[in-house]
């Protein structure tokens, strides 16, 4: 598949994400609110910075495209999605940061809790990130071993697969809303049916940590690309 192409499709499918996540966010903080809980707070937010993080990798595709032939940019444009991802770690990293802040908040401050529509707006969300992942989903550039004309925004691997970071820290943001719709859940089906309150609280925790953990990765991957450092 040519790089144009594997572009063409990642920018299709962003888009379509990015429809869907703006849908939900507002679902979800809307009931965040009505309800007082944090699980959906912080999945309803994340979602919020995850949408604004999914624009930024479809900006960079549509420069991509339109500058591809340009002679502004002297190496070509691979660099401009990973600049996007490179911002999008940092937009991930944010989240994750002020996830665990509220999430301490409440644990000290803990606050009632409705719980059936919570966990209702909770799953529906989780079914909605199910379906970006699914349009997400896609093979790498290369095929049975066949190498292909790199990415756009790629780095290049030993085995000479490519990776596609601007798309990566996309998909990234919707793992990380699934994550947090899964502890969302966990917590509040935990908190209706065991009067554990307090593990919705440590839900945005967990979430929070792995969450600095992917963003992390991401930034070391792009940085790399970002100076040429081998």
């Amino acid at each position: 598949m040519h790089k144009h192409q594997i572009s063409s499709e990642n920018e299709k499918k962003t888009l379509i994400v990015i429809i869907l996540t703006v849908i939900t966010m507002i679902a979800e903080v809307t009931y965040g609110y009505i309800t007082n809980s944090m699980a959906l707070l912080a999945d309803g937010y994340h979602m919020g910075t995850h949408a604004l993080a999914l624009g930024l990798t479809y900006i960079a595709y549509i420069l991509t495209r339109k500058f591809a032939n340009s002679e502004i940019f002297k190496n070509g444009t691979d660099k401009i999605g990973t600049l996007a991802a490179y911002t999008s770690s940092i937009f991930l990293g944010i989240t994750g940061i002020w996830i665990i802040f509220e999430a301490i908040l409440r644990l000290i401050n803990p606050e009632k809790i409705e719980f059936n529509d919570a966990i209702t707006v909770a799953i529906i969300g989780f079914i909605i990130n199910g379906i970006c992942i699914s349009i997400m989903q896609r093979k790498d550039c290369h095929d049975n071993g066949h190498e292909h004309h790199s990415c756009q925004g790629c780095e290049h691997n030993k085995d000479n697969s490519c990776r596609d970071y601007n798309f990566k820290a996309a998909y990234y943001h919707i793992l990380a809303d699934a994550l947090t719709s899964i502890l969302a859940i966990t917590a509040l089906l935990a908190g209706k049916y065991f009067n554990i309150i307090y593990l919705d609280a440590l839900s945005g925790i967990l979430g929070g940590i792995l969450i600095l953990k992917w963003a992390s990765g991401l930034l070391y991957n792009t940085v790399k690309i970002l100076i040429d450092m081998k």
